[in-house]
């Protein structure tokens, strides 16, 4: 399989996925999904599967083992490719089987989900697959090409189809179905808090009142933040390793976002912890352009169909469940 990053603002320094092909950067970014965690998976997952030295921020290199990734890219091998009468249907999905690659909006910083590995260089995680199986699908071999956006640059990529889908757990809301086509929901997560390890007096959110509180810029925590704590001073960094080097440094009192990735945080740095329980469910779609309405309905029956024949439930398995313990979590229903 084949990964590479596409130019849209500078040359980055060398390859930054799975390919060496020459590569261009667009800025970084997580956002990320839901596990059906308690508290005492998550504290207790995370005090046992980093080691020693292992505290670094959330760029570290922690990811999914070689075993892991070869079921991946078994998973990869055995997905059959559209029939050509779904492709007739979207001329959007027959253009990109033709170009040979798949413009993938996403990131490289997201753990379990989407991150680099610095040993392989390839970008591994739930995401990284689902869109490498897309391609497949597409174009009959997983050839992507990875766009790290952010918050403030997704609508925008989509729009003037610098991308063609994004998977960045993408949290889908009335306002940006304006500009943006959501296929899925393909995941499911709820916001919680995340403090570190000898942390007290913090348990919900109406705790965080007085409190300095981080965050990402452009997610939908900050208002529920502002919402349940209006004297909470929320400050915004642009993503995860940013917010999470912030708490560590105890230049904040707690980090709010999505459950998934504060789970991955905390398995990889045992000097941060997730509080138990979630606030607001958080729906991820894969985002497309607006304009393109078939493409829109080929993903969702890709989509569905990944589901109904385990394939989603394998991905997990392999992805979060390597380090995630319990069942594999139900998939929300596709609209």
């Amino acid at each position: 399989m084949s990964t590479r990053t596409i130019p849209v603002a500078q040359p980055s320094a060398g390859p930054t996925g799975p390919s060496s092909r020459p590569t261009r950067r667009a800025g970084r970014r997580w956002i990320p999904v839901a596990l059906a965690l308690t508290a005492s998976l998550l504290t207790g997952a995370c005090s046992a599967a980093a080691p020693a030295g292992s505290a670094g921020a959330a760029g570290g290199t922690d990811a999914p083992s070689a075993g892991s990734q070869a079921a991946i890219a078994e998973l990869i091998s055995a997905h059959a490719p559209a029939a050509e009468e779904a492709l007739s249907a979207s001329p959007t999905a027959a253009a990109i089987r033709k170009r040979g690659v798949l413009r993938v909006g996403g990131t490289q910083t997201a753990a379990l989900f989407s991150l680099l590995n610095p040993a392989t260089g390839k970008v591994e995680g739930f995401d990284a697959a689902m869109s490498q199986l897309l391609a497949k699908h597409i174009i009959g071999r997983p050839e992507t090409e990875l766009v790290n956006v952010t918050a403030q640059t997704r609508e925008a990529l989509l729009k003037n189809h610098s991308v063609d889908t994004v998977f960045a757990t993408y949290t889908i809301t009335p306002e940006r179905e304006k500009s943006v086509a959501f296929a899925g929901p393909y995941y499911t997560d709820g916001l919680a808090i995340q403090v570190r390890k000898d942390q007290e007096g913090i348990a919900s959110l109406a705790d965080l009142a007085g409190k300095t509180v981080i965050t990402q810029s452009g997610s939908t925590a900050a208002n529920e933040i502002r919402k349940a704590a209006p004297t909470a001073q929320v400050q915004l960094f642009e993503n995860n390793t940013e917010c999470l080097q912030a708490l560590r440094h105890k230049r904040a009192d707690a980090y709010v976002l999505d459950q998934g990735i504060l789970a991955g945080n905390a398995l990889r740095n045992p000097d941060v912890k997730v509080l138990p329980g979630t606030y607001s469910q958080q729906p991820y779609g894969i985002g497309l352009p607006l304009d393109q309405p078939d493409f829109k309905q080929f993903v969702n029956t890709w989509l569905k169909q990944v589901i109904a024949d385990g394939t989603w439930a394998k991905v997990w398995q392999a992805t979060v469940g390597t380090q995630v313990p319990g069942q594999v979590p139900a998939p929300p229903t596709v609209a």
